[in-house]
C-alpha cells in the first residue's frame, strides 16, 4: 500500500518554528512537494524537492521555510521558521513516483499561527 503520513503540525505563536515530516511507504518517490490550503483560499504550492535535491519555494516563504529529504528513509521535511499568521493552513505532502503513475497525497496536518 502506498501512503504518505504527515506529522508535526500544531499551534505556534508568531515568530515561532515548526518542522513538518512526511513519511512515505510503498513506493520510491522522485519528487516531493508541500502544499497548503487556508480556509476560503486555493491550495498553493509551498515548496518542492527532487530526488537529486533541487528545491523550489513559493515567494511568500523564501528565506523562512526549508524543504529537505532523506532518500534512505523516503521522508521529506519542511522546516518553518519566523512563522506569521498568514502561514495558518492545512499543509499537505505530495509524492510522485518514477514512471507512468499517479501522484499521492497525505491527509494533511493543521498549522495554526496565533498569539
Amino acid at each position: 500500500q502506498v501512503q504518505l503520513v504527515e506529522s508535526g503540525g500544531g499551534l505556534v505563536q508568531p515568530g515561532g518554528s515548526l518542522r513538518l515530516s512526511c513519511a512515505a511507504s510503498g513506493s520510491i518517490f522522485v519528487l516531493y512537494a508541500w502544499y497548503r490550503q487556508a480556509p476560503g483560499k486555493q491550495r498553493e504550492l509551498v515548496a518542492s524537492i527532487t530526488s537529486g535535491g533541487s528545491t523550489n519555494y513559493a515567494d511568500s516563504v523564501k528565506g523562512r521555510f526549508t524543504i529537505s529529504r532523506d532518500n534512505a528513509k523516503n521522508t521529506v521535511y519542511l522546516q518553518m521558521n519566523s512563522l506569521i499568521a498568514e502561514d495558518t493552513a492545512v499543509y499537505y505532502c505530495k509524492g510522485t513516483p518514477v514512471g507512468p503513475s499517479r501522484s499521492y497525497w497525505g491527509q494533511g496536518t493543521q498549522v495554526t499561527v496565533s498569539s
